[in-house]
């Protein structure tokens, strides 16, 4: 069964799915992105290849892979019915739970330098399915079908906490102790996507982000071309459509609900988007997922 809780940092304190699984090529890969928060994928099936920081690194099964805040990073899967891409998810605001780390003084510099440190690799490998942090992942997905709104933020700091004191030697093993390294740069693009994170709801204003961000306007889009490989415009309409596509899967909201919140208020207009770039409407595209997820057990039939 796969459960997913939450659908943006925006609107919970942390966004978890267990064992998710696709079969097709439905992540809109090959586009560099980044994203507000820090988030921990753990790859339990899959090949592929993952590029951080202009370096590549192989995808497969039993890893684990960091992504900090606003970082830059491009994932490409093969994907298909002989080689699915089943993973787990936690993606979190650090600063939420950075006081809960406050006891265990050697554990809060390890949560500190995960989120902020010039990394030397960002992917651990060799991880198996007997790894604590894996029990951990389980239990957490059975809590959350039935946890209340107000008990959120306690399980998500306890479970945080499991986790990163189960992460910690994994990490130490592999890449050595933790010292205190220099703080990781931020480039000029990442402040853009942040930006673009704030606002891809908004009608696109090229005028008032170039203000907003002190550059003028044929930089930032020269910029942010010459970064990511896409026009700003077309990085919008991704944005929006991988949003839509998560509220889709995890939320029963209506479609023109979807439409709405990610910025597309005409449902006619927003089902024409959809279905040019993925090839389906967004109620196909919810039923045949919700078929995949039924036939491979992931989710219980309604």
């Amino acid at each position: 069964m796969t459960y997913v809780q939450n659908v943006g940092l925006n609107e919970s304190p942390l966004y978890f799915t267990y064992k998710r699984t696709s079969v097709g090529n439905d992540q809109f890969q090959g586009t560099f992105h980044a994203h507000q928060g820090l988030e921990i994928l753990v790859v339990h099936q899959g090949k592929g290849t993952l590029i951080i920081d202009q370096k590549s690194y192989e995808v497969t099964s039993g890893m684990l892979c960091v992504f900090q805040p606003y970082q830059l990073h491009h994932i490409q899967m093969d994907v298909s019915p002989d080689t699915p891409f089943v993973r787990s998810i936690v993606h979190f605001e650090p600063s939420l739970y950075e006081l809960y780390f406050e006891h265990w003084p050697r554990l809060l510099a390890f949560f500190k330098h995960i989120q902020t440190s010039t990394l030397h690799a960002p992917c651990l490998y060799g991880l198996g399915e007997e790894d604590q942090f894996h029990s951990l992942f389980e239990s957490l997905e059975t809590k959350l079908i039935s946890l209340n709104k107000k008990d959120e933020l306690e399980e998500f700091s306890l479970f945080l906490v499991a986790f990163f004191r189960s992460f910690m030697p994994l990490w130490e093993q592999q890449e050595g102790q933790i010292r205190s390294g220099p703080t990781r740069k931020t480039h000029q693009a990442e402040r853009i996507l942040s930006w673009l994170e704030a606002h891809y709801t908004e009608p696109l204003r090229l005028e008032l982000m170039s203000a907003d961000l002190h550059l003028s306007p044929y930089h930032l889009s020269h910029l942010f071309t010459e970064c990511t490989g896409t026009s700003i415009s077309d990085y919008v309409t991704a944005l929006r459509l991988q949003q839509a596509i998560k509220l889709l899967t995890s939320t029963d909201q209506p479609v023109a609900h979807i439409g709405e919140a990610i910025g597309v208020t005409n449902c006619s207009y927003f089902c024409k988007m959809f279905k040019s770039h993925v090839g389906v409407t967004p109620h196909q595209y919810r039923k045949q997922w919700q078929k995949q997820q039924l036939d491979a057990g992931l989710i219980r039939s309604r």
